[in-house]
């Protein structure tokens, strides 16, 4: 069965959009127990196993790229010391989510190629996110932070499926999207729609 892949990089203003990680993924949490933190860098190693992608303990130029955020309030994020300075408008983006009834966010940064560069991941435990399993909730973080994915990718469904012991793992089409997007005969970055079809055949020759 073929997977028609560029709907997963359309956005809802109907561009196409792909970019990959182009540096190595530096990972920091905040605002959990360091049990969580294992479960998330574990995730991160297991999607960066699967792209065929590099994970380290520090970015060169930033430190860490790839920060994830567990909080209970929004209004969290505003409170945090410098956090304005690495996202411009942070209180008007508080405000807009605090409006939105949000529960999760994501924000990506570009290196000149177009390559991620870095991702801030923030999520606000409510009711729903508080009663998702911690490998659960880390899997699907880390699936929606690999690509850029269209923010209407995972509108109706979960990039992850359970198992029949109840096990979230990666949807088999999603793995297949992210391991070709990752071959290094692809670009890191690409805006014409016809990247899809090159992402649908390098998914063919992987699944033979």
């Amino acid at each position: 069965m073929t997977t028609d892949v560029a709907p997963f990089f359309t956005r809802s203003d109907g561009r196409y959009l792909f970019a990959r990680w182009g540096r190595p993924i530096a990972p920091v949490a905040f605002g959990v127990e360091d049990e969580t933190v294992s479960v998330l860098k574990g995730a991160i190693e297991a999607v960066c196993q699967l792209a065929g992608h590099e994970m380290t303990e520090t970015d060169p130029e930033l430190g860490a790229n790839f920060m994830v955020f567990f909080i209970r309030d929004w209004s969290e994020l505003t409170d945090t010391p410098k956090l304005d300075q690495l996202i411009p408008e942070l209180a008007a983006l508080v405000g807009r989510l605090e409006k939105a009834d949000a529960n999760q966010y994501r924000i990506f940064r570009f290196d000149p190629d177009g390559g991620i560069k870095a991702c801030f991941a923030f999520l606000k435990m409510d009711a729903v996110m508080s009663d998702i399993p911690a490998d659960t909730l880390c899997l699907g973080q880390v699936v929606q932070s690999i690509v850029l994915w269209s923010d209407e990718a995972f509108l109706n469904a979960s990039p992850l499926a359970l198992t029949g012991n109840d096990v979230a793992v990666l949807r088999p089409d999603v793995a297949g999207i992210i391991r070709a997007g990752y071959d290094p005969i692809l670009p890191v970055m690409a805006d014409d729609p016809s990247h899809a079809l090159r992402l649908q055949a390098r998914m063919t020759v992987q699944q033979n």
